[in-house]
């Protein structure tokens, strides 16, 4: 099986969020530094379906798991 590798607009795409460079940079510094104690999809500012959307991406080391973590790394 070959593996997919998503981009950030992507992903912002499906939590239904701007997907240009400046819609995705402008979130990440709107919502950064994410406390450390908070785990990514925990955070107040995602509504129930996109919560729901990070943590099942993670839970089943879905393709999207990778880009999800990488979003992780940037708001923390």
């Amino acid at each position: 099986m070959d593996p997919t590798y998503h981009r950030f607009s992507e992903l912002f795409a499906q939590l239904g969020l701007a997907t240009d460079a400046e819609g995705i940079e402008a979130f990440i510094r709107a919502h950064r530094p994410l406390s450390p104690n908070v785990r990514l999809a925990d955070a107040s500012f995602w509504t129930e379906s996109q919560a729901t959307l990070l943590r099942e991406q993670i839970r089943q080391d879905a393709d999207w798991a990778e880009i999800v973590d990488q979003l992780n790394a940037a708001l923390h």
